[in-house]
């Protein structure tokens, strides 16, 4: 599982003309599942991003109850090390990564999160202010 994490002000994403997940100040994370990742894993990622000190004054999105909007991107596990065409092999597919990517969601939820969400396998616009920028890339 993979996943980028930006320090946000304020992020949105709409499908279709019509916003379907908001957040002010926290969290936005593009959330990528490949073939061999499990809810434990899923689990591990969402404990490690609500309790990651990457926000101002180096608080938590749990110690501020920061807002968390979760986007599926399938894309972070493309592969373009070989000529100008990304294979996409390494990302699981629908049936196996949006389970996961709801169990993540979850998880989050679980722990206090506030979190919203993108619609997975959508055709997605993700509009955001990074805040720094900080942008991490985390895998579990």
């Amino acid at each position: 599982m993979r996943a980028v994490v930006q320090r946000v002000t304020e992020a949105k994403v709409d499908v279709a003309g019509e916003t379907v997940g908001e957040i002010g100040t926290g969290l936005v994370v593009l959330l990528g599942v490949t073939h061999d990742d499990t809810t434990e894993a899923a689990d591990r990622l969402a404990a490690k991003i609500w309790t990651l000190r990457i926000l101002r004054d180096e608080k938590s999105a749990a110690d501020l109850g920061a807002g968390i909007l979760v986007v599926s991107q399938f894309t972070l596990y493309g592969d373009a090390r070989k000529g100008r065409r990304p294979t996409w092999t390494a990302a699981a597919p629908g049936p196996v990564a949006e389970p996961l990517y709801d169990h993540f969601c979850a998880s989050l939820r679980a722990l206090g999160a506030t979190v919203a969400e993108g619609v997975f396998g959508a055709d997605m616009a993700i509009s955001l202010t990074n805040d720094g920028p900080t942008t991490l890339l985390l895998e579990v």
